[in-house]
């Protein structure tokens, strides 16, 4: 432990003295963390915050709903569910392979100009839809992977028990599936909780937006710094608990491995 303290101050006292004589650090420092700047902005970047708290809330269900459809479908068996295992294929190939910031595009600029209702959509729902597109993608290929990881005798069991199809996915297979895949999960959501700062370029005045007004204003950058620090805090919780279970399955397997 005192190793490990030791190196760490001196780690950080050889990264303060580089960045101490660096030639723009004052320059620098006044640019991006200043304190006077830094106050000022919080206010207005956590109130946008806000926004993208509400919108990732409602994405996380969107998304859970519909990767689980689409697992389900890419794991139906015989030749009768083939256009659907066709359909839900071609889904996550698509919204996988585009950037999201594509996609925020043609869903944020492209149903407006569609012209199919009369009123204005609000921009943090046509945000909503493009998270939820994307990332049921991402969600639906890591429980796919969690349902084809159950054994196969499973399923035969549950069946031999007279369960239904649906009722075997639902009590025996998916909930093993989950626990099986749960830390990709966490870390697909941690990924969805930065992405969804990204709903800015459309417009909404969330933490992003925030930020870059009053750097217009101030011509200042340290807004950026006080919407980073957000985010960062609001997914460390999630880490540390992604990290937790992980650390968790990891002691569980290897006990179950020792003799």
């Amino acid at each position: 432990m005192l190793v490990a303290v030791a190196s760490t101050l001196v780690f950080a006292a050889v990264i303060a003295v580089v960045l101490a004589n660096s030639p723009g650090w004052q320059v620098t420092r006044e640019t991006f963390l200043s304190p006077q700047y830094f106050v000022e902005a919080l206010p207005a970047v956590a109130s946008g915050l806000w926004l993208n708290i509400r919108v990732l809330a409602v994405a996380v269900l969107g998304v859970a709903v519909l990767a689980v459809l689409l697992a389900t479908m890419r794991s139906l068996r015989g030749p009768v569910f083939f256009p659907l295992r066709v359909l839900s294929a071609a889904y996550t190939d698509l919204f996988r392979g585009m950037p999201f910031i594509i996609v925020l595009y043609l869903i944020g600029f492209g149903i407006p100009a569609l012209g199919l209702v009369d009123h204005v959509i609000p921009v943090a729902l046509l945000g909503t839809v493009a998270l939820v597109l994307t990332y049921s993608s991402y969600v639906a290929e890591v429980l796919r992977a969690g349902l084809e990881a159950v054994h196969p005798s499973q399923r035969l069991a549950a069946r031999s028990m007279g369960l239904s199809h649906g009722k075997t996915l639902r009590f025996v297979i998916i909930p093993q599936a989950v626990r099986k895949v749960t830390p990709a999960l966490m870390n697909d959501f941690i990924s969805m909780q930065k992405d969804v700062g990204l709903i800015s370029v459309l417009g909404a005045v969330d933490a992003v937006r925030a930020a870059q007004i009053h750097q217009g204003q101030t011509y200042n950058f340290t807004a950026y710094v006080v919407a980073g620090v957000l985010f960062v805090l609001i997914s460390w919780p999630f880490i540390r608990l992604s990290d937790w279970y992980s650390a968790r399955l990891r002691e569980r397997e290897q006990a179950g491995g020792m003799v």
